[in-house]
């Protein structure tokens, strides 16, 4: 299987990002049938060989070397080319009737073109690449914190608001809140951005460590609760956007309360052990 995947080269996903464009500008030539599912489908095998060419990538790079893994601007681009694919792959399945591939797959076939001009640049060293994951993770650890206690705040205001307009006690300019559909917004939103911070958080630990100490340690106990925050966030966005009971409100600060209880877990873990201290 690997034998098969060390064939992937950038040429694989950049082609299929170019069809899935391609595909799109048939929206000036009238109704495509399978348009939606086609673009899916380019778009899928594009993230499948683009993770699989970074990965590989990483593995195969010599540790006693010295150079760092995923440590060059070719390869920082590509990183980037891949989340801008995620974030459209994403977007496209709620809003395949709107030409956001317009606007998407152009810069995310720049951002490749990108990656391969400045390929033959040298790598930086393991020393420099750890410290620089080690920004990315605390600054997208940090983004992600932030976000779960603004989604916790939004949940909070949305009871308190909820019970005023219950009791028609809402009306006072003094003690204003936002509106129900305000606050539920803000909540969905921290939610992704929470989610999505805490993901880079967890990649970028990981890549961190593996350059600093040259292995993962899985039994650590702040890289396990940062997983468990990182799951439960994604299990949470997850029924937040395929289920929908009467009270979304309700449902919204439950999550977002949870979320809260995972974060001090995930907190309290990295405070009494070595991983947030090396």
């Amino acid at each position: 299987m690997l034998g098969i995947l060390h064939q992937i080269s950038i040429t694989c996903f950049f082609t299929s990002y170019l069809v899935a464009l391609l595909l799109e500008l048939t929206r000036f030539f009238g109704q495509f049938r399978f348009r939606m599912p086609a673009v899916l489908t380019m778009m899928g095998l594009g993230l499948f060989t683009h993770v699989s060419y970074l990965f590989l990538r990483a593995i195969d790079m010599p540790i006693e070397d010295g150079r760092g893994l995923l440590s060059s601007w070719a390869e920082w681009s590509l990183l980037l080319a891949l989340g801008l694919a995620i974030c459209f792959f994403i977007a496209y399945i709620r809003r395949s009737d709107t030409i956001i591939s317009f606007f998407f797959l152009p810069l995310i076939l720049l951002t490749i073109g990108l990656g391969i001009w400045v390929g033959g640049w040298e790598r930086f060293s393991r020393t420099e690449t750890a410290n620089a994951w080690r920004s990315i993770h605390g600054v997208a650890m940090m983004v992600g914190t932030g976000a779960v206690l603004v989604g916790f705040l939004a949940g909070v205001m949305y009871l308190v608001q909820s019970w005023r307009l219950k009791h028609k006690r809402a009306g006072s300019r003094m003690f204003r809140l936002p509106t129900l559909e305000t606050l539920d917004r803000a909540n969905r939103r921290t939610l992704l951005i929470s989610t999505a911070a805490v993901a880079i958080g967890v990649v970028a630990g990981a890549i961190m460590n593996l350059n600093q100490h040259e292995q993962f340690d899985w039994t650590d106990s702040g890289i396990l609760l940062s997983l468990a925050l990182f799951l439960w966030l994604l299990a949470a966005t997850a029924i937040e956007y395929l289920y929908t009971p009467a009270s979304r409100g309700r449902k919204a600060f439950y999550m977002t309360l949870a979320s809260l209880g995972f974060l001090v877990l995930a907190l309290v873990g990295v405070v009494l052990s070595s991983h947030g201290v090396s």
